[in-house]
């Protein structure tokens, strides 16, 4: 890492590897970067996970579907049904609550059966188009929003941790931080999330 810094000290970093919270607030702590350019992926590729299973069981094209997932890359993941929506219609408009927990679930555990059916190694097709994705609205400027991975100092009353959130990406990396309205139970989740992270992290020493 302190080699590709004093190579590129203006680059922007993603991260991609697992433990991906943990290895994005690694890069951070080594690269000595502004947070702005240091960025983690993992809501990109959890909120098409999800949005794939909506469109699956509406039986609907993908392309009308848009989803958004927080916290951390793993089983504390929190997927937003309330800010998941099909052609603008929520989807807790479309579903009844089980069948929304039981999308919820397997976006949750969407790694495990990719890797299920791979047999060995890891995802790789949806990581990818993820951080093209993210790449694109960086080098575009596009100003997009994106849940990624991003360092906290205060939002969502989290500080000093990489937990997922809406980011708007552009030429300089992060250029926001975008806070949506939680309900309790929904915030709950997120600091359930941050606080797994947040141990994980320790574990690691970083």
């Amino acid at each position: 890492m302190g080699k590709c810094v004093a190579a590129s000290p203006s680059s922007i970093l993603i991260v991609v590897s697992n433990p991906l919270d943990a290895m994005a607030q690694a890069a951070y702590k080594i690269s000595k970067f502004s947070r702005n350019r240091v960025i983690g992926m993992a809501g990109v590729l959890d909120s098409a996970r999800f949005r794939a299973f909506i469109a699956m069981e509406l039986k609907v094209s993908v392309e009308n579907v848009t989803a958004f997932v927080l916290g951390g890359h793993g089983d504390t993941m929190v997927p937003l049904p309330r800010y998941s929506t099909v052609a603008g219609i929520p989807i807790t408009e479309l579903l009844d609550a089980v069948t929304v927990e039981r999308l919820v679930q397997r976006t949750r555990e969407g790694g495990a059966e990719i890797v299920k059916y791979l047999k060995a190694g890891s995802a790789y097709y949806a990581p990818s188009a993820a951080v093209t994705e993210m790449i694109e609205a960086i080098l575009k400027d596009k100003k997009k929003i994106l849940p990624c991975a991003a360092y906290l100092d205060g939002e969502y009353g989290i500080k000093g941790l990489f937990v997922g959130v809406p980011c708007k990406l552009g030429t300089r990396g992060l250029e926001e931080i975008i806070q949506i309205r939680l309900t309790p139970e929904e915030q709950a989740a997120l600091q359930k999330s941050a606080d797994a992270v947040k141990e994980l992290v320790a574990v690691i020493g970083v």
